[in-house]
Protein backbone atom coordinates (compact mmCIF):
# COMPACT_ATOMS: atom_id res chain seq x y z
CA UNK A 1 0.00 0.00 0.00
CA UNK A 2 1.43 3.47 -0.92
CA UNK A 3 0.47 6.82 -0.09
CA UNK A 4 -0.22 9.25 -2.97
CA UNK A 5 0.62 12.90 -2.98
CA UNK A 6 0.04 15.65 -5.91
CA UNK A 7 1.82 18.55 -5.56
CA UNK A 8 4.54 16.45 -3.70
CA UNK A 9 7.70 18.62 -5.62
CA UNK A 10 7.88 21.80 -2.98
CA UNK A 11 5.63 22.87 -0.02
CA UNK A 12 2.82 21.88 1.45
CA UNK A 13 3.37 18.32 -0.99
CA UNK A 14 6.52 18.09 0.21
CA UNK A 15 5.98 18.42 3.91
CA UNK A 16 3.23 15.48 3.53
CA UNK A 17 5.92 13.33 2.50
CA UNK A 18 8.43 13.84 4.55
CA UNK A 19 6.00 12.92 7.36
CA UNK A 20 4.60 10.04 5.43
CA UNK A 21 8.40 8.72 5.06
CA UNK A 22 9.58 9.25 8.47
CA UNK A 23 6.15 6.97 9.65
CA UNK A 24 8.04 4.65 7.27
CA UNK A 25 5.13 4.77 4.55
CA UNK A 26 5.80 4.31 0.99
CA UNK A 27 5.19 7.13 -1.76
CA UNK A 28 3.78 8.15 -4.95
CA UNK A 29 5.14 11.39 -5.35
CA UNK A 30 3.64 13.14 -8.61
CA UNK A 31 4.34 16.84 -9.77
CA UNK A 32 5.36 18.79 -13.13
CA UNK A 33 9.17 18.71 -12.20
CA UNK A 34 10.33 15.21 -12.40
CA UNK A 35 13.89 16.57 -11.02
CA UNK A 36 12.54 18.07 -8.46
CA UNK A 37 10.38 14.31 -7.47
CA UNK A 38 13.77 12.79 -8.06
CA UNK A 39 15.61 14.83 -5.73
CA UNK A 40 13.32 14.39 -2.93
CA UNK A 41 12.59 10.65 -3.57
CA UNK A 42 16.32 9.71 -3.51
CA UNK A 43 16.47 12.10 -0.16
CA UNK A 44 13.92 9.92 1.40
CA UNK A 45 14.79 6.61 0.07
CA UNK A 46 18.47 6.90 1.95
CA UNK A 47 17.19 8.69 5.12
CA UNK A 48 14.19 5.75 5.55
CA UNK A 49 14.50 3.03 3.25
CA UNK A 50 11.23 3.02 1.88
CA UNK A 51 10.07 3.08 -1.54
CA UNK A 52 9.05 6.33 -3.34
CA UNK A 53 7.86 6.44 -6.74
CA UNK A 54 7.97 9.04 -8.51
CA UNK A 55 5.31 10.25 -11.66
CA UNK A 56 5.66 13.30 -13.46
CA UNK A 57 2.53 14.46 -14.44
CA UNK A 58 0.85 18.38 -15.23
CA UNK A 59 -2.27 17.51 -13.59
CA UNK A 60 -3.96 21.02 -14.86
CA UNK A 61 -4.63 18.90 -18.58
CA UNK A 62 -7.92 17.39 -19.06
CA UNK A 63 -7.65 13.54 -18.38
CA UNK A 64 -4.54 13.95 -16.44
CA UNK A 65 -6.53 12.21 -13.17
CA UNK A 66 -7.55 9.25 -15.35
CA UNK A 67 -3.83 8.87 -17.25
CA UNK A 68 -2.31 9.17 -13.26
CA UNK A 69 -4.75 6.05 -12.03
CA UNK A 70 -3.47 4.07 -15.00
CA UNK A 71 0.37 4.41 -14.08
CA UNK A 72 -0.31 3.51 -11.06
CA UNK A 73 -2.06 -0.21 -11.98
CA UNK A 74 0.69 -0.58 -14.55
CA UNK A 75 3.56 -0.09 -12.04
CA UNK A 76 0.80 -2.64 -9.49
CA UNK A 77 0.38 0.07 -7.03
CA UNK A 78 -2.28 0.20 -4.27
CA UNK A 79 -3.12 3.58 -2.47
CA UNK A 80 -4.82 3.78 0.56
CA UNK A 81 -3.99 7.38 0.94
CA UNK A 82 -4.64 9.84 -1.46
CA UNK A 83 -3.24 13.60 -0.80
CA UNK A 84 -4.91 16.43 -2.81
CA UNK A 85 -2.56 18.64 -2.47
CA UNK A 86 -1.80 20.04 -6.18
CA UNK A 87 -3.52 23.53 -6.62
CA UNK A 88 -2.63 26.88 -8.11
CA UNK A 89 -4.09 30.53 -8.18
CA UNK A 90 -3.89 33.35 -9.56
CA UNK A 91 -4.52 37.30 -8.60
CA UNK A 92 -6.21 39.80 -10.61
CA UNK A 93 -9.88 41.02 -11.94
CA UNK A 94 -11.60 38.47 -14.14
CA UNK A 95 -11.77 41.24 -17.28
CA UNK A 96 -8.16 40.40 -17.16
CA UNK A 97 -7.61 36.82 -16.79
CA UNK A 98 -6.25 34.67 -19.54
CA UNK A 99 -9.26 32.20 -20.15
CA UNK A 100 -7.03 29.41 -20.88
CA UNK A 101 -5.05 29.63 -17.36
CA UNK A 102 -8.19 30.25 -15.50
CA UNK A 103 -9.54 27.01 -16.60
CA UNK A 104 -6.58 25.39 -15.92
CA UNK A 105 -7.19 26.78 -12.79
CA UNK A 106 -10.32 24.96 -12.61
CA UNK A 107 -9.20 22.35 -13.80
CA UNK A 108 -6.50 21.49 -11.45
CA UNK A 109 -8.24 22.61 -8.20
CA UNK A 110 -11.73 20.94 -8.61
CA UNK A 111 -12.25 18.64 -11.70
CA UNK A 112 -8.54 16.58 -11.24
CA UNK A 113 -8.95 16.30 -7.65
CA UNK A 114 -13.21 15.26 -7.92
CA UNK A 115 -11.65 12.80 -10.42
CA UNK A 116 -8.93 11.24 -8.48
CA UNK A 117 -10.74 11.19 -5.45
CA UNK A 118 -13.45 9.22 -7.89
CA UNK A 119 -11.28 6.85 -9.48
CA UNK A 120 -9.43 5.66 -5.94
CA UNK A 121 -12.15 5.17 -3.63
CA UNK A 122 -13.99 2.31 -4.68
CA UNK A 123 -11.11 0.11 -4.22
CA UNK A 124 -10.60 1.87 -0.83
CA UNK A 125 -14.20 1.32 0.18
CA UNK A 126 -13.44 -2.35 -0.66
CA UNK A 127 -11.16 -2.77 1.27
CA UNK A 128 -12.97 -1.12 4.53
CA UNK A 129 -10.30 1.58 4.98
CA UNK A 130 -8.62 4.57 3.46
CA UNK A 131 -7.76 8.35 4.20
CA UNK A 132 -8.22 11.01 1.95
CA UNK A 133 -6.61 14.51 2.15
CA UNK A 134 -8.40 17.44 0.01
CA UNK A 135 -6.10 20.86 0.79
CA UNK A 136 -8.83 23.53 0.69
CA UNK A 137 -8.24 27.03 1.92
CA UNK A 138 -9.52 29.48 3.84
CA UNK A 139 -10.26 31.38 0.90
CA UNK A 140 -13.37 28.61 0.82
CA UNK A 141 -15.57 30.66 3.20
CA UNK A 142 -16.67 33.96 1.31
CA UNK A 143 -15.91 35.37 -2.25
CA UNK A 144 -12.43 36.76 -2.93
CA UNK A 145 -12.78 39.79 -5.10
CA UNK A 146 -9.64 39.75 -6.99
CA UNK A 147 -9.04 35.73 -6.80
CA UNK A 148 -12.47 35.22 -7.47
CA UNK A 149 -11.73 31.85 -9.70
CA UNK A 150 -9.29 30.27 -6.51
CA UNK A 151 -11.93 31.40 -3.68
CA UNK A 152 -14.95 29.74 -5.83
CA UNK A 153 -12.42 26.47 -6.65
CA UNK A 154 -11.74 26.29 -2.45
CA UNK A 155 -15.54 26.81 -1.73
CA UNK A 156 -15.36 23.72 -4.01
CA UNK A 157 -13.27 21.73 -2.49
CA UNK A 158 -14.46 22.26 1.26
CA UNK A 159 -18.50 21.51 -0.04
CA UNK A 160 -16.73 18.22 -1.97
CA UNK A 161 -14.92 16.77 0.86
CA UNK A 162 -17.73 17.30 3.92
CA UNK A 163 -20.63 15.69 1.92
CA UNK A 164 -17.60 12.81 0.64
CA UNK A 165 -17.43 12.67 4.62
CA UNK A 166 -20.60 12.09 5.42
CA UNK A 167 -20.83 9.37 2.37
CA UNK A 168 -18.33 7.39 3.72
CA UNK A 169 -18.03 8.03 7.44
CA UNK A 170 -19.39 4.17 7.90
CA UNK A 171 -17.42 2.36 5.65
CA UNK A 172 -14.15 2.91 7.60
CA UNK A 173 -12.39 5.69 5.19
CA UNK A 174 -10.95 8.34 7.21
CA UNK A 175 -11.95 12.14 5.10
CA UNK A 176 -10.97 15.19 5.59
CA UNK A 177 -10.62 19.10 4.20
CA UNK A 178 -7.76 20.75 5.58
CA UNK A 179 -8.31 24.60 5.13
CA UNK A 180 -4.93 26.88 6.01
CA UNK A 181 -4.59 30.07 5.71
CA UNK A 182 -1.25 32.13 4.02
CA UNK A 183 1.78 28.96 4.32
CA UNK A 184 4.84 30.22 3.63
CA UNK A 185 5.46 27.94 0.20
CA UNK A 186 6.08 28.70 -3.28
CA UNK A 187 2.38 29.33 -3.61
CA UNK A 188 2.69 32.98 -3.89
CA UNK A 189 5.20 33.37 -6.63
CA UNK A 190 2.20 32.84 -8.74
CA UNK A 191 -0.44 34.06 -6.79
CA UNK A 192 1.33 36.93 -6.05
CA UNK A 193 2.11 38.50 -2.05
CA UNK A 194 -0.48 40.63 -2.72
CA UNK A 195 -2.86 37.15 -1.91
CA UNK A 196 -1.26 36.62 1.02
CA UNK A 197 -3.73 37.76 4.18
CA UNK A 198 -1.69 37.46 7.45
CA UNK A 199 0.89 35.65 9.29
CA UNK A 200 2.17 32.89 6.87
CA UNK A 201 2.36 29.49 9.02
CA UNK A 202 4.53 26.78 8.51
CA UNK A 203 3.43 23.97 6.18
CA UNK A 204 5.63 21.55 8.47
CA UNK A 205 3.26 22.60 11.46
CA UNK A 206 0.35 21.86 9.04
CA UNK A 207 0.93 18.62 8.24
CA UNK A 208 1.31 17.57 11.56
CA UNK A 209 -1.67 19.04 12.85
CA UNK A 210 -3.48 17.71 9.85
CA UNK A 211 -2.46 14.08 11.00
CA UNK A 212 -3.70 14.80 14.54
CA UNK A 213 -6.87 16.14 12.59
CA UNK A 214 -6.79 12.75 10.90
CA UNK A 215 -7.44 10.82 14.37
CA UNK A 216 -10.44 12.55 15.39
CA UNK A 217 -13.29 11.95 12.36
CA UNK A 218 -14.08 15.64 11.90
CA UNK A 219 -14.41 16.24 7.80
CA UNK A 220 -12.53 19.71 8.32
CA UNK A 221 -10.70 21.96 10.31
CA UNK A 222 -9.03 25.76 9.73
CA UNK A 223 -5.56 26.04 10.47
CA UNK A 224 -4.89 28.69 13.00
CA UNK A 225 -6.92 30.07 16.07
CA UNK A 226 -7.75 33.57 14.32
CA UNK A 227 -8.44 32.02 10.96
CA UNK A 228 -10.61 29.67 12.45
CA UNK A 229 -12.55 32.56 14.03
CA UNK A 230 -12.62 34.31 10.99
CA UNK A 231 -13.58 32.09 8.97
CA UNK A 232 -16.16 30.00 11.71
CA UNK A 233 -17.59 32.88 13.08
CA UNK A 234 -17.19 36.28 11.71
CA UNK A 235 -17.93 35.26 7.71
CA UNK A 236 -21.64 34.09 9.22
CA UNK A 237 -22.39 37.07 11.72
CA UNK A 238 -21.40 40.01 9.16
CA UNK A 239 -23.09 41.12 6.32
CA UNK A 240 -22.51 39.59 3.11
CA UNK A 241 -21.53 43.05 1.77
CA UNK A 242 -19.08 43.95 4.21
CA UNK A 243 -17.15 40.61 3.95
CA UNK A 244 -16.74 41.30 0.71
CA UNK A 245 -15.37 44.58 1.24
CA UNK A 246 -13.02 43.32 3.57
CA UNK A 247 -11.53 40.57 1.29
CA UNK A 248 -11.74 43.06 -1.40
CA UNK A 249 -8.95 45.50 0.67
CA UNK A 250 -7.19 42.54 1.89
CA UNK A 251 -6.91 40.99 -1.28
CA UNK A 252 -6.11 44.10 -3.43
CA UNK A 253 -3.32 44.84 -5.36
CA UNK A 254 -0.66 47.11 -3.64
Amino acid sequence: MSILITGASSGIGEQFARAYAARGHGLILVARSEKKLERLAAELRAAHGIRVEVIALDLARPGSAEALVETTRRMGLEINTLVNNAGFATHGDIVDADPVRMVEQIQLNCSTLADLTARFLPAMRERGRGTIVNIASTAAFQPLPHMAVYGAAKAFVLSFTEALWAENRRHGIRILAVCPGATDTAFFETAGEAAASGTKRSPRLLVERTLRELEGGKPSFVDGAANALIARCVTRLLPRRVILGIAERSVRAA
